[in-house]
């Protein structure tokens, strides 16, 4: 009788193991997925990081900038005789 009750505990164990291994197999490889998913986000994110900032060096440049200045606020660099060299 206790040889029986020990036998039955045992493949009660032994089951309860093997769904556990089923569980976390399953589990892990839907963590998986989900890493792989976040992956591909970022490296996404990424290139258009990059190419944001690409974009921002090109408004940035000093032409660009001069251009914009001469052309919508009119500015213009002042003759020489205008200069006024303040010092300390």
């Amino acid at each position: 009788m206790i040889g029986r009750m020990l036998i039955v505990l045992l493949a009660a164990a032994a089951f309860g193991s093997a769904l556990g291994v089923v569980y976390t197999q399953h589990e892990s490889r839907k963590l998986f997925a989900d890493l792989q998913g976040l992956q591909n986000s970022r490296d996404q994110l990424n290139v258009q990081w990059g190419q944001l900032q690409l974009e921002q060096s090109t408004w940035a440049t000093h032409g660009r900038i001069d251009a914009i200045a001469r052309e919508k606020l009119g500015m213009l660099i002042p003759p020489p005789a205008a200069v006024v060299l303040v010092r300390p």
